[in-house]
């Protein structure tokens, strides 16, 4: 009794070289359009002032906002790669901390509007109770 031979393996298709660098093309050029436009901001808190309705009141909120810090013209090589990731490490780096003093901005002045909306409306209702009926 003789066993049937095994098919010959299948070849496996592979992308041409061509087309795997135009993938990579695409991906690498979105990466550095994203970094040059982002290279040159930084993240920055900024206090406002606001009217509350409910407590009739002014108060505080932490926003964030962008800041263009400079940027570059022309740069050549390893130097231009190491520049790009320095800036795009800065900005992140701005981003989290900016970001986290403004939770803790936003946090207490929330504590504070509490304690004013509450004074607001004691008196509030003291001057109702008070009022001839």
């Amino acid at each position: 009794m003789t066993t049937p031979e095994a098919p010959a393996a299948l070849p496996v298709k592979r992308a041409a070289p061509a087309a795997r660098r135009s993938r990579f093309r695409g991906a690498r050029l979105m990466a550095l359009t994203a970094v040059l436009v982002l290279s040159a901001c930084i993240v920055v808190p900024q206090t406002q002032t606001v009217y509350d309705p409910d407590c009739q009141v002014m108060t505080r909120q932490v926003t964030l906002e962008t800041a263009v810090i400079g940027g570059f013209t022309r740069c050549v090589g390893d130097g231009c790669a190491a520049m790009l990731a320095t800036l795009g490490f800065v900005t992140a780096a701005s981003a989290v901390v900016s970001g986290s003093i403004a939770v803790v901005g936003n946090a207490v002045y929330w504590v504070e509007r509490q304690g004013v909306c509450a004074k607001a409306r004691a008196a509030a209702a003291a001057s109702a109770a008070s009022a001839p009926k």
